[in-house]
């Protein structure tokens, strides 16, 4: 497959993708699926954080918050994310909780590229519906949850370094709007 020349891939500084890239966000705004595809547009692995989670700890999520509550879970996260962020520079989706744990979001501004993909609540409540697993949503209305969380967790998310938007179109536009921000972003861990 040729690469076009005009593609926002191209114009990323090299010390970007020499350093993890982490998205950050609320259950439903893309991660999984746009890291992915982001990964696969830079050249670089993907690791979702609740799946490594999962295979470290022998049981899904919903068990081990079930079993065991948050706090173990958050603590495991936390670990789990460090072991990731040390090897080799990936793109990484963590869980909608992760970054709000202080020891965890300090790990991931110090550490990564941190990216909060941003989305409007109609958005996240459509892209939810699709699947039942979240812990969070269990015997609750969708929307108003998410409202709830939102309040609380998007002045945090705003400390990513950046934002970017991911809308109902298509997980495709997304993953050119992050290329396209890294293509204009000066790190300043990469200037001298």
């Amino acid at each position: 497959m040729a690469r076009n020349p005009k593609s926002p891939a191209l114009a990323i500084d090299p010390a970007i993708r020499a350093r993890p890239i982490v998205l950050v966000g609320l259950m439903g705004a893309g991660k999984s699926t746009v890291g992915r595809r982001l990964a696969q547009r830079l050249g670089m692995a993907f690791a979702d954080a609740d799946d490594e989670i999962e295979r470290a700890a022998g049981m899904t999520i919903s068990d081990i918050f079930a079993k065991f509550g948050e706090a173990h879970f958050r603590d495991g996260e936390r670990r789990v994310i460090a072991r990731l962020l040390a090897g080799k520079p990936l793109v990484l989706a963590t869980g909608g909780g992760a970054f709000i744990n202080d020891e965890t979001r300090a790990l991931i501004l110090k550490d990564s590229l941190c990216i909060w993909l941003d989305a409007d609540i109609p958005t996240l409540v459509e892209r939810v519906g699709r699947r039942s697993h979240r812990p969070l949503l269990k015997d609750r209305d969708p929307g108003e949850v998410l409202r709830e969380l939102a309040a609380v967790r998007n002045p945090i998310y705003a400390e990513a370094h950046l934002r970017v938007g991911s809308a109902s179109d298509p997980h495709d536009h997304t993953v050119r709007a992050i290329l396209e921000a890294l293509s204009t972003w000066e790190d300043p861990a990469c200037k001298g």
